[in-house]
């Protein structure tokens, strides 16, 4: 099996050597849990360390923030961006108009990026946020399922991040996210303590266990020989 490794420091042992290629990986937690910080640091890696171009699209956040954010850790994206080895593009929805068709238009456009950088890796942040935008209740499911199938057949390795609310057996935001990924990865923050726990990962084995994980100034560190208890979760 082909695996993409994410170079965050200890995650890929947690997942046999990296994500099965092409799998769609949802990433999940409340608020504070690192979410951004995690699928940032899997585009930089992927440019920096492995040469794969990536792809950050962002449903709400200012792509200048996202860039503030990763220069933080030191990470020097902006000779990444100039070699076409990483780009920020942030979603063009409005709640004014029907989501449905916007939908459709920004796929087109995220497809074009893919297609002109030879894009391997791909985030969308978040899928929560997305969500909202729906007005009708109803088709959050469908619309959602919709865009996270079309993303699949770009071919990409993709994070999508999910907003959940403080308890530690919900995955998803709309109860649909969890169940289109292939994979998920649980983010917790029993302050001060951040953990990480691999839910479910297709095509492949993963460790069961809940790992300690901190923030350098080189990013995420995911201590895998180390385990939480899951009691300690609250």
């Amino acid at each position: 099996m082909e695996r993409v490794k994410t170079g965050i420091k200890g995650l890929d042992e947690l997942i046999k050597g990296g994500i099965p290629k092409g799998s769609s990986v949802l990433l999940s937690g409340g608020s504070g849990t690192c979410k951004t910080i995690f699928s940032m640091q899997y585009i930089y890696n992927g440019a920096q360390l492995f040469q794969e171009p990536g792809l950050f699209v962002t449903v709400e956040s200012n792509a200048k923030n996202i860039m503030w954010n990763m220069e933080s850790f030191n990470w020097d994206i902006k000779k990444l961006q100039q070699d076409k080895l990483m780009a920020i593009y942030r979603l063009k929805v409005s709640p004014k108009q029907a989501i449905e068709n916007q939908i459709e238009s920004e796929l087109e456009v995220i497809e074009s990026q893919v297609k002109e950088m030879g894009v391997k890796r791909l985030v969308v942040d978040s899928t929560t946020a997305l969500g909202v935008l729906i007005k009708d209740p109803g088709s959050i499911r469908s619309t959602l399922f919709g865009f996270v199938d079309a993303l699949k057949d770009l071919d990409c390795t993709t994070f999508l991040t999910a907003e959940t609310e403080n308890v530690k057996t919900t995955f998803s935001a709309f109860g649909v996210e969890e169940f289109i990924a292939d994979g998920v990865i649980a983010l917790y923050f029993t302050p001060p303590h951040r953990s990480i726990f691999v839910r479910k990962m297709r095509g492949t084995a993963h460790d069961k266990n809940i790992h300690p994980f901190d923030i350098g100034t080189d990013g995420i560190n995911v201590k895998a020989k180390e385990q939480v208890l899951w009691e300690a979760i609250k």
